[in-house]
């Protein structure tokens, strides 16, 4: 496990330009090994631009150390806002780095990753939500939840053929096999979405130590408590204690506190639609 930035009660960074635009924002992660696991392989960054939540596959030390190498490479990413396509470059220096820890295993390794990094279009602040695996990104506002991130999963994919329902795949065998991932010797390939800064906007980043264990209406109801970003992130993973967190689980939570940079764009969301960049 390796926890990069932490919690942030307050921040701001200004926008380019000679209007002065601020964006201010707070963050809070949190990580836990659960109730079943001998050792964490989850990940995090949280330290602005970029928020990222990785959860390693490949037995303990190397599903640690590929979740490691994911947030060390974007941890090296730099400046108020990012090109997105820097995460792509930064996931595939990551895949180069797993490639030294899985050698001599049969399995491979690998780990999946989902985040946000603060980038602007049109001088606009954006994140730029991005994802591989079955790690989720979540946005809540105005009282409504939506999963902003679509699930590289094979349950997933019965689901989008109608083969099966969404609550079937919640408990469905086969919950944990993804069909995407950072690693086992192939080119990461993440979908984003773009979400505009507006104020009252809360992500949740988190691994499927959280979704596997307490449903969406459950998540929607901590978030809307109105508790700061460290009690919300506490709570959630308390949460998926009480209910006997089979897996690791790690949540960050960023609210919008203030965006000054006057009109907005439509966003890429419903979950539906994915925009690649």
């Amino acid at each position: 496990m390796t926890e990069i930035g932490g919690s942030t009660p307050a921040f701001s960074v200004t926008l380019p330009g000679e209007a002065g635009d601020v964006v201010r924002l707070t963050w809070a992660a949190v990580t836990d090994i659960g109730r079943r696991r001998l050792a964490n392989e989850d990940s995090f960054i949280a330290a602005s631009p970029v928020f990222a939540v990785a959860d390693g596959m490949g037995g303990h030390l190397a599903g640690d150390l590929a979740s490691d190498a994911v947030v060390t490479r974007l941890a090296e990413l730099r400046g108020d806002f990012l090109d997105p396509h820097l995460v792509e470059r930064a996931l595939e220096r990551a895949t180069d780095d797993i490639e030294v820890i899985s050698d001599g295993s049969e399995l491979g390794v690998g780990t999946t990753v989902t985040g946000a990094v603060l980038t602007l279009e049109g001088g606009i602040p954006y994140f730029a939500i991005f994802n591989i695996g079955d790690s989720r990104v979540y946005r809540y506002e105005r009282n409504e939840l939506a999963q902003v991130t679509i699930d590289h999963s094979l349950v997933q994919q019965l689901v989008d053929e109608g083969t099966i329902t969404a609550a079937e795949a919640i408990k469905h065998p086969e919950g944990n096999v993804i069909t995407r991932a950072v690693g086992f010797a192939t080119q990461p390939t993440p979908d984003y979405w773009m979400l505009p800064l507006q104020p009252g906007l809360r992500l949740l980043m988190c691994s499927d130590g959280l979704t596997g264990e307490i449903s969406d209406e459950r998540i929607r109801m901590h978030l809307a408590a109105g508790l700061s970003v460290e009690e919300t992130a506490g709570a959630l993973v308390d949460a998926a204690l009480a209910e006997g967190a089979k897996d690791n689980v790690t949540v960050i939570i960023v609210d919008v506190v203030e965006s000054t940079a006057g009109t907005v764009y439509e966003n890429t969301v419903p979950r539906a639609t994915h925009r690649p960049l």
